[in-house]
């Protein structure tokens, strides 16, 4: 018994809508969420049409205000601070596969404030401390370590958070 198979040989079939009905998609697209341009770019490719014509929606789009990187690095900035509790090299690398400016970048990392990020990265190295049940201070203190790592915090800082946090366990 032979079973037919998918042919694989085709891309899979783009959507090919005119510049029209392509404005009214993207504009439901950037009115749902903050995008950025190369999202939107992304986006356009996929309904089939040409560089020119992706070129000017995005133009359309930013001079309707439906498109602004510096909003959206603030928004990006702020969501994975606030509620992933993401650190700034975690949170720069994001806005880099954006490829957004220089300068939307520095006006979103202005979202985050020295003290929040302090106290963000603190309360973050406590609660993994006191949910590790390793009996080694010196093993806890590197699962600890890497998490923060992986969160995007930076090490010296991750360094001086663990010294706080040790002392008030000790105490």
């Amino acid at each position: 018994m032979s079973f037919l198979r998918k042919d694989y040989s085709q891309d899979p079939q783009k959507k090919n809508l005119s510049p029209s009905q392509a404005k009214v998609k993207i504009a439901a697209f950037c009115a749902y969420q903050e995008r950025s341009q190369q999202e939107v770019r992304d986006k356009l490719y996929t309904y089939g049409l040409h560089r020119d014509e992706v070129e000017e929606l995005i133009s359309v789009m930013i001079t309707e205000n439906f498109l602004n990187e510096e909003r959206f690095a603030e928004t990006y900035v702020r969501g994975k601070f606030n509620l992933k509790k993401w650190g700034k090299i975690k949170i720069l690398q994001g806005l880099k596969q954006h490829r957004l400016s220089a300068n939307c970048v520095k006006a979103g990392m202005k979202q985050i404030s020295e003290e929040a990020y302090w106290d963000t990265l603190l309360g973050l190295a406590s609660a993994k401390w006191n949910s590790l049940a390793e009996p080694d201070a010196f093993r806890k203190k590197i699962k600890v370590q890497r998490f923060l790592l992986s969160r995007g915090y930076e090490n010296d800082l991750i360094y001086m958070a663990l010294q706080e946090v040790e002392e008030d366990h000790q105490g």
